[in-house]
C-alpha cells in the first residue's frame, strides 16, 4: 500500500452491440487513449450510479438511448497518456432510440459498427477488456490481428 494522496478515477461504459452482433466504437480524440477506437462512455459523477452515467454519458456523445442489458466486466487503465488511473465497469447495452451520430466533435474523431473481422487497428484498454472477457473468447483472433 502506497502513501500516496492520489486515488484512480471512476468511469463506466458500453458494449453497444447490433442485431448483426457488430459493435458500435467511437475514436477517441482526447486523453487517456487519444487516437484509439474505443467504447462509449465517461466519467462517473459523485452520487450518480454507474448505470445512469452510461446511459447519460452515450446519450450526450452519441444522440442515442440505450437500455443496459447486463455487466459485461470491469476494465482498469493505469496511466493511459493522462498519467492517471481509471477503473470502470462495461456493460453491454442495445439502442433503444435514436441514430448515432457524433454530438461531441471536440472529443470523439467518428463513430462505426465493427465486426469480429473489421476491428480497427488501435484499440482503447476497455475495449481490448471487453472484448477479451466476453462471448466465450470469439472476438480474440480477430482482436490479436488489431493489435
Amino acid at each position: 500500500m502506497t502513501d500516496s494522496p492520489l486515488r484512480p478515477g471512476a468511469g463506466c461504459g458500453a458494449a453497444i452491440l447490433d442485431d448483426q452482433g457488430r459493435l458500435l466504437l467511437i475514436q477517441r480524440l482526447k486523453e487517456p487513449e487519444a487516437g484509439a477506437w474505443g467504447l462509449p462512455g465517461g466519467k462517473i459523477d459523485f452520487g450518480e450510479r454507474s448505470e445512469d452515467t452510461a446511459r447519460r454519458e452515450i446519450e450526450e456523445e452519441l444522440g442515442i438511448v440505450i437500455e443496459l442489458t447486463r455487466l459485461a466486466c470491469i476494465s482498469e487503465i493505469i496511466d493511459g497518456g493522462d498519467g492517471q488511473h481509471w477503473v470502470s465497469p462495461i456493460y453491454e447495452a442495445r439502442i433503444v432510440s435514436g441514430a448515432p451520430r457524433i454530438m461531441e466533435p471536440e472529443k470523439h474523431g467518428g463513430w462505426g459498427w465493427f465486426s469480429r473481422d473489421e476491428l480497427p487497428e488501435h484499440l482503447t484498454t476497455p475495449a481490448i477488456t471487453f472484448l477479451e472477457t466476453t462471448a466465450n473468447g470469439a472476438w480474440r483472433p480477430a482482436l490479436k490481428q488489431s493489435l
